[in-house]
């Protein structure tokens, strides 16, 4: 049974091991140089802000999400725990906060694309860059039927 919480500065080490495995196992189509600056900038971005985990019973933290606004910036889960209903779990508490959700997905990154569908999102338009200017295309969705 997964538990919900808050992070804390202490969460940072594991946060971004999630992270980067979860990178390292899904986006292959960064290049080495913007996965590191990547990795620097939310190294530095994820003690200023608040993340939802999700923990296993034994209190491992397992996966995150950072929604904004109705927004979900970032949903991460350890890779070796994908396929466990984590992903969804975490899209769920964010729908019951933001009936409406959006995100955005890289384009590249056909396995979430395809998990975001599966959810019940739609596609509402694209971008060639990523937020930070780089050329990742992004694929705007927004949520639109039930789970």
């Amino acid at each position: 049974m997964l538990q919900f919480r808050p992070s804390t500065a202490d969460d940072i080490p594991r946060i971004m091991a999630i992270w980067r495995n979860a990178v390292d196992a899904t986006h292959h189509f960064l290049t080495p140089r913007d996965r590191a600056a990547i990795d620097a900038e939310l190294y530095a971005f994820f003690p200023q802000i608040t993340l939802t985990l999700a923990l296993e019973s034994n209190g491992n933290i397992v996966g995150f999400m950072y929604l904004h606004q109705g927004h979900l910036e970032a949903l991460f889960v350890d890779a070796d725990s994908h396929g466990k209903g984590i992903g969804r779990a975490l899209i769920g508490a964010a729908l019951a906060r933001y009936p409406q959700l959006t995100t955005d997905v890289n384009e590249q990154n056909v396995q979430a694309l395809a998990f975001y569908q599966r959810l019940g999102f739609v596609r509402t338009g694209r971008s060639a860059l990523d937020g930070q200017g780089r050329a990742y295309p992004l694929l705007h969705l927004q949520y639109l039927s039930p789970l």
